[in-house]
């Protein structure tokens, strides 16, 4: 890379470094945040980093050793593919800063390039995570020789680009494809829905075609699972057999590392060779906007000022393909597993997500509406909205409304989107495991109640940890302390109440059960929206 890239690239990284504000900023609040980013920043990194030496653990216990280099480059390349094609459309491509970058001294190839190169290194963290713990787990219970570890690392930065550049080149076609559509964001959103569900389902569909060859047993299937990708998925197989061929002291390892890292240069040239030729007439067409030739000015419709706010939220929500695939993929989800198990039953789609576990008939009917919000619970539009006023903050702030009528308007919205689609889940998933009417209207009722509180805290984080001078919404989006500080405890709270309510169910009355939880969330949420009301006054 020359040494302008550098330049630029070291810019771009700047821009959004938590380190830079720590650094320079004046603003004790600002500081401040930095600090807890860096501590919730270590602690998603060491539970990836426990999650993936374990799991290497695991398989040395079941005697599979040498899967675990083939295990690492396909994770990496999982993580990397699914970042990246969400990614790309805020960070490649339709990006804020796109025309202060083109008016600098650089090529389009240079500039796609070094947004490419920044989204490699924001992400490098995550792939590391992954990658260290199993190599020293590899290490460990393959008894390796001190070469695996050099060889390992070096070309373990050359994982995640490959999958990268396939993603990248993805979500560029698709903004191609979309970019002659009227609505080219709306185009671009369906595309990108439809891939990110197959995406989902892409285990499920591996694991069906290794049960049809008469793979049962969990050793075997894994097993076949690891050959199966890398016959179809080279650069995880020159990985593997690199860093097996370096504990062996064999000569695979160098043809293996050079047909890795020669593949990654030459198809890195060649994408952004294709990138560079139409990367102005992309984004110029994704900012662009059409206008109807025969537009008549006709009576205009009254609405309430929340339902303004809710309408402006949704225009907002559906005119950015990266917050609509992280705002609404969960109630999306949550359509696809109530007709799924309408279609296929109750008990066949857990028999499929468990593996065919042993778990008893009806035993997991009290959890049905915790599952359901898992889904729609895990991003809520009301932890960014605040934040992606950005610097048009000002703007609100000389409307004529308070800052309560706003918040409130943005929590309408947050239940305009949720409340409907967690009923549609809960309704299909009692009808087909033939729950009670009674118990039926309570699991409604709970599920309200959850997307309540869900909006309502969702707004506390946003609130609290508002950031209004972000350069990328992706920032705010995906990477912002508010999503991650509603996320991550969302989640994992929402993960121990399912085996908590299934526990309690075989020992007291579900019934009773769904009371309880109704109660609690209720004045969760309570408190949640009383706290809303009180950051609105100050």
């Amino acid at each position: 890379m020359r040494s302008k890239n550098i330049v630029l690239l070291r810019t771009l990284l700047k821009s959004s470094s938590l380190w830079n504000i720590r650094k320079y900023s004046k603003d004790k609040k600002k500081r401040a945040r930095t600090i807890g980013g860096f501590i919730g920043l270590f602690m998603l990194y060491l539970m990836v980093f426990a999650y993936s030496f374990f799991g290497c653990w695991g398989f040395a216990a079941m005697e599979m050793t040498d899967v675990i280099p083939m295990m690492c480059a396909l994770t990496i390349s999982m993580i990397a593919f699914i970042f990246t094609f969400i990614k790309t459309n805020g960070y490649l491509l339709n990006f804020k800063e796109y025309d202060m970058l083109m008016a600098l001294p650089f090529t389009p190839k240079d500039v796609a390039a070094c947004k490419f190169g920044y989204m490699y290194l924001k992400t490098l963290p995550w792939y590391l995570c992954v990658s260290i713990p199993m190599m020293v787990a590899y290490g460990i219970f393959a008894e390796a020789g001190i070469l695996v570890y050099p060889v390992w690392m070096i070309l373990g930065f050359f994982v995640p680009v490959i999958p990268m550049l396939a993603a990248s080149l993805l979500g560029f076609l698709i903004a191609k494809v979309s970019a002659g559509f009227k609505k080219k964001n709306l185009v671009q959103t369906f595309f990108t829905v439809i891939f990110v569900i197959l995406a989902f389902s892409l285990r499920y569909i591996i694991e069906a075609i290794i049960r049809k060859n008469q793979v049962v047993n969990i050793t075997e299937q894994a097993s076949a699972m690891m050959d199966l990708a890398g016959r179809y998925y080279l650069p995880a197989g020159w990985f593997a057999n690199a860093v097996i061929a370096a504990g062996k002291l064999q000569s695979g390892m160098i043809s293996n590392s050079l047909l890795l890292v020669g593949l990654t240069v030459l198809l890195f040239e060649l994408v952004f060779l294709f990138v560079g030729k139409y990367y102005r007439q992309i984004n110029s067409a994704l900012t662009s906007h059409a206008v109807k030739r025969n537009y008549r000015m006709t009576g205009q419709k009254s609405k309430s000022v929340y339902n303004a706010i809710a309408f402006k939220e949704w225009k907002r929500l559906t005119g950015s393909t990266t917050y609509f695939v992280n705002g609404a993929m969960g109630e999306i989800l949550s359509v696809v597993l109530g007709i799924a198990v309408l279609i296929v039953g109750m008990d066949r789609v857990i028999a499929i997500v468990t593996q065919n576990a042993p778990i008893p008939k009806g035993i997991l009917n009290p959890a049905i509406p915790l599952i359901v919000y898992f889904l729609i619970g895990m991003m809520t539009t009301t932890a960014c909205s605040p934040s992606l006023e950005g610097k048009n903050y000002w703007i609100v702030q000389s409307l004529p409304i308070t800052k309560k009528t706003l918040y409130q308007g943005k929590l309408l919205f947050q239940l305009y989107l949720s409340v409907p689609f967690m009923l549609f889940g809960i309704l299909c998933m009692s009808i087909s495991a033939h729950v009670a009417i009674l118990d039926m209207v309570l699991y409604l009722i709970l599920g309200a109640v959850l997307c309540v509180f869900s909006a309502s805290w969702g707004l506390v984080c946003g609130i609290k940890h508002m950031r209004l001078d972000w350069e990328n919404e992706v920032e705010v989006i995906k990477q912002g302390a508010a999503v991650m500080i509603y996320l991550f405890p969302n989640m994992f709270v929402t993960m121990g109440l399912i085996v908590l309510v299934v526990w309690l169910g075989t020992a007291v009355n579900p019934t009773l059960v769904t009371l309880i939880l109704i109660a609690v969330a209720g004045i969760l949420a309570a408190l949640s929206y009383f706290r809303v009301l009180r950051l609105a006054k100050e």
